[in-house]
């Protein structure tokens, strides 16, 4: 049954009220929102960008956490396994991208038999105990496809039993305006039910690689001249490219950055084939402000904008969740 507040295409709203593709948006409310598996909140970015709160966050990294506290003055609590439901406020929407190491293609695929897998499960725990009105789940591609379909459908089937309406798609940062090819699982669920999710199915304009690369970069940043000539590679695109070395060895080169890795060589992504990208510009590839503040080294950033939720990716889903809530 489509609940009678599900959003649906509206020809004569006003186009203020409209998303590009035609659904009708309600007006802005500021929502309450938690953000387990936060990272450096990339999902919290979001929130902020739309005008939400979040009142809780949780990660087992200390740095992850210092990061975090830094740029949003709420200092995350660690293990998800030890937070209790009555120690989470209320809140409207909850977001969660879970670790994807048991899911990655760089990874081994073990998906839930990994122990990392089963965090899934402390995080339903806390949607079961506090039921948000609108839950998002974020990570990689290959969820839609560990363990032959299985583990995607035990996470659908859950949030279904416990009561949501739930959809989910892979989606592109490519597709929102970052140079970078990152595609990501989204799940959305709802407690509000609804007929169908109105994922965004617009592309915006990239914006150039130019544009996000710094104009003087230290120049520790450089590789050495034997990791140049070992990486020699003649395909000619425009510059500034992005060459991208795969667990293979494989070369190529593109006017957009593959999808950054948490536990990558430093070398796998040079600029131009002459430099690595620096801890701002990875950032600036995920979608977050230059107002966000670098206070761990350049290893631990990298780690850091590797397991990131691309923002504008996240800040679209969340809107779209919000209209149906």
């Amino acid at each position: 049954m489509t609940n009678a507040s599900t959003i649906r295409r509206d020809e004569s709203a006003p186009a203020s009220a409209l998303t590009p593709d035609g659904w009708r948006l309600p007006p802005t409310a500021s929502l309450k929102c938690a953000d387990l598996f936060c990272g450096i909140g990339g999902f919290h970015q979001a929130a902020r960008n739309l005008g939400h709160e979040v009142v809780f966050a949780c990660d087992i990294d200390e740095e992850v956490r210092r990061a975090y506290h830094a740029n949003y003055g709420i200092e995350p609590v660690g293990d998800i396994a030890s937070v209790a439901p009555e120690d989470v406020p209320e809140h409207d929407l909850l977001f969660a991208g879970f670790p994807c190491q048991p899911f990655s293609i760089i990874g081994q695929r073990q998906g839930l038999a990994d122990p990392r897998g089963t965090l899934f499960f402390e995080a339903l725990r806390l949607i079961k105990a506090k039921r948000p009105r609108g839950v998002v789940l974020e990570n990689v591609k290959q969820l839609t496809t560990a363990q032959g379909g299985k583990v995607i459908a035990t996470i659908v089937s859950s949030l279904r039993e416990a009561g949501y309406s739930v959809d989910h798609r892979v989606l592109n940062a490519l597709d929102f305006g970052l140079p970078q090819k990152r595609e990501r699982t989204i799940i959305a669920a709802s407690l509000r039910p609804f007929e169908r999710f109105p994922w965004p199915d617009q592309t915006v304009p990239m914006t150039p690689l130019a544009e996000l690369l710094e104009a003087n970069p230290d120049p520790k940043h450089y590789a050495s001249e034997y990791i140049r000539r070992s990486k020699n590679h003649r395909q000619t695109l425009p510059s500034p490219a992005m060459w991208h070395e795969n667990k293979g060895g494989n070369i190529s080169s593109h006017e957009w950055s593959c999808a950054l890795r948490a536990g990558a060589s430093y070398n796998y992504l040079l600029v131009d084939g002459k430099r690595r990208p620096t801890p701002r510009e990875m950032l600036r590839l995920q979608g977050f402000p230059d107002s966000f503040d670098i206070v761990c080294n350049d290893g631990q950033t990298r780690k850091q904008t590797g397991n990131a939720v691309p923002v504008p990716l996240a800040q679209s889903v969340m809107e779209r969740l919000a209209s149906v809530l």
